[in-house]
């Protein structure tokens, strides 16, 4: 089993700024109607990439896996399950960003609604 770097919301930018000249991607793995109700807001340094948890192994090619991931969901629970699922399909730098959209409202981003 693989152990999976849990990383906050507030911790974000740093974690961006590691990855030097890589541009890490922050996969969304909600569904489509939670990505409508609440978002992150893309930025420089790294990209967004909105993939539903479900989809993940049919779209897997989409991922380059030498590229770092942070996983994102609602609260934390199922972009831990899909972080899993990319660190044992050869995903050299995974995380999970702890507490989801959640989170990143409250710690990052109050202009993305809870929900």
């Amino acid at each position: 089993m693989h152990s999976i770097a849990q990383l906050r919301p507030a911790d974000f930018d740093d974690w961006v700024a590691q990855h030097g000249g890589e541009i890490p991607v922050l996969l969304d793995v909600r569904e489509p109607w939670e990505l409508q109700t609440a978002s992150v807001q893309p930025a420089a340094g790294w990209r967004l990439v909105g993939i539903p948890m479900n989809d993940i192994p049919a779209r897997l090619a989409e991922l380059d896996p030498d590229v770092p991931v942070a996983c994102l969901c609602h609260h934390g629970a199922r972009s831990q399950r899909v972080a899993m699922f990319l660190a044992g399909n050869g995903f050299s730098a995974v995380s999970n960003v702890a507490g989801g959209i959640d989170a990143w409202a409250r710690e990052r981003d109050s202009a993305v609604p809870l929900y």
